[in-house]
């Protein structure tokens, strides 16, 4: 159980840390839309990493 929930528990941080000079920054919605495409897109591939390691051992 305490191995799933310290990485969450990491990322919301690193979210809360990020979130709002992210929010600040994206003033225009095309901008904001675009960032929050690439956000999605590293939080997909950290996932996939630590369900690839967490199977392969």
């Amino acid at each position: 159980m305490m191995d799933q929930l310290l990485p969450v528990i990491f990322m919301i941080g690193v979210l809360l840390l990020v979130l709002p000079a992210f929010l600040q920054s994206n003033s225009k919605l095309k901008q904001f839309l675009t960032n929050l495409t690439v956000w999605i897109v590293i939080v997909l591939i950290i996932l996939t990493i630590m369900y690839i390691f967490k199977n392969k051992y």
